[in-house]
């Protein structure tokens, strides 16, 4: 993976638009928050090999970004992206990692579904 490029993110998502695609969507701060502070929680929203079709995707922001899925009955959308490829498969792969390069967010798409 490497530095989120806007308008080549923007593209990859563009591809799926319309089509019924995979997600891979979470969030965490996982054994993270424990580390820092006893008092601290950990949160995590996984969601992995959910079926979705989007009229419109978008990329936001100045880094880090955010990406949006706009569906017919609402959003799916991730906030804290800062870096992202297309893998072999064509799959798009955009992830958020903190200061110390540890994984707090990954939004993925594919037209086929993700390993378990």
């Amino acid at each position: 993976m490497g530095p989120i490029d806007k308008e080549a993110v923007q593209s990859a998502i563009e591809r799926f638009v319309g089509q019924e695609v995979y997600l891979h969507l979470e969030t965490t701060n996982g054994a993270y928050a424990a580390h820092r502070a006893e008092s601290a929680m950990a949160v995590c929203a996984y969601i992995r090999n959910g079926k979705i079709q989007f009229e419109r995707g978008t990329i936001q922001g100045d880094g880090p970004y955010r990406v949006g899925l706009k569906m017919d009955g609402g959003w799916t959308y991730a906030e804290g992206l800062t870096d992202w490829e297309i893998d072999s498969e064509g799959r798009l792969l955009l992830a958020g990692n903190d200061s110390e390069g540890r994984l707090a967010v990954a939004l993925e798409l594919s037209l086929t579904p993700f390993p378990m």
